[in-house]
């Protein structure tokens, strides 16, 4: 099979086109034809040399799929063969097949396409896990998401809103603040231009929000706390800004806050396999009835995959960059 390995650490030019053995799913995988790929920043980070693939799984990029099932493995009985799925994977999604564990597959949702269900998995079981299970996100409370452009921050800003939640986000550009408004967020705030803790606090009565999802870290950890309201909620996903921060202890003391992180990729196919579950409960018909719907920016060729890499991490981007075969 085509696929697209990384050849050493470095920039988008060190994906190159490979051919590799077509996968044998084992027991409890199943097959699966790739019709398209998302492509996220984790994606950048191991082609950085900064993410190695947890053990066992594949060395080539990718972290979630579209397609459908040509072979089972052992012990599986469903999904069916030509069964359309998308599908969490540890690795090797920037390829025409991929076997999958087959508790990390989700039904392709009613009513969407190849391309917008490959963009899903990442950013859904992200967002879900991270904003319900460790943030505890309920109806009527108030959710920063940082970056609400991207992928992650577009998803969160839909389901925070949809689950009834009221939403301020974060942008880079007035542009970006206005699609962040038109999918669910009550107010945008452009960070080059306005101070987000002032914003927030004004919007709040100067209570603050009861959580906030972040990608960036460093110097946003302060700023961050002190944007929470009391027995507020952080929820670190990334440090796209550094991983080492100063914690002001006595805010943390004061506010009776919680600060939490995780990260996806290293979990168990138990523990990713009952996200999807939620997802397939409580996310899915709502992506079958339209009132959620993934975001796409722009779609590539496989080969064209350094291409894909080089606008991620242009940042001009609204939404999903997906992959094709």
């Amino acid at each position: 099979m085509k696929a697209i390995e990384i050849t050493e650490p470095g920039g988008p030019g060190m994906l190159r086109p490979c051919t590799r053995p077509v996968p044998e799913p084992g027991a409890g995988e199943v097959l699966v034809r790739v019709a398209a790929a998302g492509v996220n920043f984790p994606d950048v980070a191991q082609r950085r040399g900064n993410y190695p693939p947890p053990p066992g799984a594949s060395d080539l990029p990718g972290l979630e799929l579209a397609g459908v099932v040509v072979a089972r493995g052992p012990g599986v009985a469903a999904p069916a063969l030509g069964e359309a799925v998308c599908a969490l994977v540890s690795g090797g999604g920037y390829a025409e097949y991929c076997s999958v564990p087959v508790p990390q597959c989700l039904p392709v949702p009613d009513g969407l396409d190849m391309v917008e269900a490959a963009a899903l998995p990442e950013t859904f079981f992200t967002v879900w896990t991270n904003l319900f299970d460790g943030g505890r996100l309920r109806a009527g409370e108030t959710v920063l998401v940082h970056g609400g452009s991207g992928g992650i921050g577009s998803t969160a800003i839909q389901i925070a809103h949809a689950f009834g939640a009221r939403v301020f986000a974060t942008a880079r550009t007035a542009e970006k603040c206005a699609f962040c408004e038109q999918i669910g967020a009550e107010r945008a705030i452009a960070y080059r231009d306005e101070d987000f803790v002032a914003v927030v606090r004004e919007l709040t009565e100067k209570r603050g929000v009861d959580l906030i999802l972040d990608m960036v870290g460093g110097a946003y950890l302060a700023r961050n706390l002190r944007a929470l309201a009391v027995e507020g909620r952080l929820v670190q996903i990334a440090v796209m800004e550094g991983a080492e921060a100063a914690i002001p202890l006595g805010l943390v003391m004061v506010k009776r806050l919680t600060l939490t992180g995780s990260t996806l990729r290293p979990r168990t196919v138990a523990q990713k396999g009952a996200i999807a579950e939620a997802l397939r409960e409580r996310v899915w018909p709502l992506l079958a009835d339209g009132r959620l719907r993934p975001v796409v920016h722009a779609t590539f060729g496989l080969d064209e995959a350094a291409e894909a890499h080089a606008l991620m991490e242009s940042s001009a981007h609204i939404g999903k960059i997906v992959l094709t075969n």
